[in-house]
């Protein structure tokens, strides 16, 4: 049974939201100059590369990242491609893809192909999903939506109206996946976030994969 990772790597050339904690490692000891072992300093955002947003990113006193469900992040998901030429995943894309007995789905769209450049750095025109379509897949029951940028809100839009849609309703977001080697259709998702119990909660990288489903 195949594996797809679909995780973004992180290094200090991935892109970050702006605003957020850039991505520093540093060797902190070194057998090479006489350590006993290795050991590497991590310094970077809850909401770097791939990773989750927990209903506090966006709801003071809402369930942090350490207690989301993990059945919503483990199963079926149905991969959907957002045609090349869109800005956003519309109500429209929504209406004509069967989303029946479907709820986890990860759109594909040309924002994958910004991973492969991270040292680019941050894209602000990514494709993003429209407020309507959240509601829409939260109406479908929903209980994950993942996309490939780092964001399901478009950039500088001045609302946090598509977070809203889904968090206040339980459903997980993914954001910054790499789906350049998937196509389009059924798997099965694993994607576990780190454990985080410290801060506000709002969210943690996470590794995800996918598997085929036969």
């Amino acid at each position: 049974m195949p594996i797809y990772d679909i995780s973004v790597s992180i290094r200090a050339e991935t892109p970050t939201f702006p605003g957020d904690p850039a991505v520093r490692i540093d060797q902190f000891s070194e057998m090479q100059a006489g350590a006993d072992a290795n050991v590497t300093g991590l310094c970077f955002g809850a909401h770097t590369a791939t990773h989750v947003d927990a209903p506090a990113h966006f709801i003071q006193g809402a369930a942090t990242v350490a207690a989301m469900p993990l059945d919503a992040l483990i199963g079926p998901a149905l991969v959907v491609e957002v045609p090349a030429d869109a800005d956003a995943v519309t109500l429209e894309l929504i209406d004509r893809t069967d989303l029946t007995g479907v709820s986890r789905v990860l759109f594909k769209s040309r924002n994958s192909e910004f991973w492969a450049t991270p040292e680019a750095g941050f894209r602000e025109d990514f494709v993003y999903i429209e407020p309507e379509a959240a509601r829409a897949l939260v109406v479908h029951g929903m209980r994950l939506v993942g996309i490939d940028y780092l964001s399901v809100e478009k950039f500088r839009c001045g609302g946090y109206a598509t977070h809203l849609a889904f968090l206040e309703h339980g459903v997980v977001i993914v954001e910054g996946l790499d789906l350049r080697g998937i196509t389009p259709g059924k798997y099965e998702l694993l994607c576990l976030p780190l454990k985080l119990e410290g801060g506000t909660g709002d969210g943690a990288p996470a590794r995800a994969v996918l598997r085929t489903l036969d």
